[in-house]
């Protein structure tokens, strides 16, 4: 079983930079698929980035202002935040995969979350 727990949310202004962490338990290697997902109120969730082994993908709304990065030895996945906007307005997820699956970027259905950090940015 995998457990994630998130960190690193809060408030900022337009413009600022948040770091978001996620830390996980069980089994998670490498080419596990790992990411981040958000949802707004009364909207869809989305993903934002995942990040597998020599491969990540994002979201074109944060192309150029959000990088994702994990450290396999400390089974940490982190979704570094620049530039932001009221829009990013989220409680973001993290989310990980069973070993050996598929990390499709735009259509991935994770099995596992963490329990979500609110961001908050205003203008």
């Amino acid at each position: 079983q995998v457990q994630l727990v998130e960190s690193g949310g809060g408030s900022v202004q337009a413009g600022g930079s948040l770091r978001l962490s996620c830390v996980a338990s069980g089994s998670i290697y490498s080419n596990n698929c790992m990411g981040w997902f958000r949802q707004a109120p009364g909207k869809e969730r989305e993903g934002v980035a995942t990040i597998t082994d020599g491969y990540t993908y994002y979201h074109d709304s944060v192309k150029g202002r959000f990088t994702i990065s994990r450290d396999n030895a400390k089974k940490m996945v982190y979704l570094q935040m620049n530039s932001l906007k009221p829009e990013d307005t989220a409680m973001y997820y993290c989310a990980a995969d069973r070993w050996g699956a598929s990390c499709p970027g735009s259509d991935w259905h994770p099995p596992y979350w963490g329990q979500g950090t609110q961001v908050t940015v205003s203008s």
